[in-house]
């Protein structure tokens, strides 16, 4: 962590290999994602055969954090994906913190409306 960057919780994303595919669907990440109904911001992680994303991400649980500077948050770290912004106005980095992702998060926009843009399919992760 950064001492001049501001990091606040957001979500916990879990890989599954189950041999489901079920949940909003991303063809260019080769992943499905279900969220968790209860109280807490847990996500469910399926992913395709073919799918490029690095294999930390498709195998080991990630915390994410909303960060107050995207750039600063990621320098000098190990990026496994990113920068790029997967829904409209949100930025995200994934870093590998010795051998844990972790997702960094740089957005104006309310939970509300993140969430309602990824369950729509409301993004670059969603365009074919």
């Amino acid at each position: 962590m950064k001492p001049d960057v501001n990091y606040t919780f957001h979500h916990f994303g879990i890989p599954l290999q189950d041999g489901l595919l079920e949940g909003t669907h991303s063809e260019k990440a080769g992943m499905y994602t279900t969220d968790n109904p209860g109280q807490f911001r847990v996500q469910w992680h399926r992913f395709t055969d073919d799918s490029p994303l690095h294999h930390l991400i498709k195998t080991v649980p990630h915390v994410a954090f909303k960060v107050d500077n995207l750039s600063k948050a990621i320098e000098g770290e190990e990026i496994i994906l990113g920068p790029y912004e997967p829904i409209d106005d949100f930025f995200v980095a994934m870093i590998n913190d010795n051998g844990v992702p972790v997702e960094l998060i740089e957005t104006m926009l309310t939970d509300d409306e993140i969430w309602g843009r990824a369950r729509s399919g409301q993004g670059d992760l969603y365009r074919k």
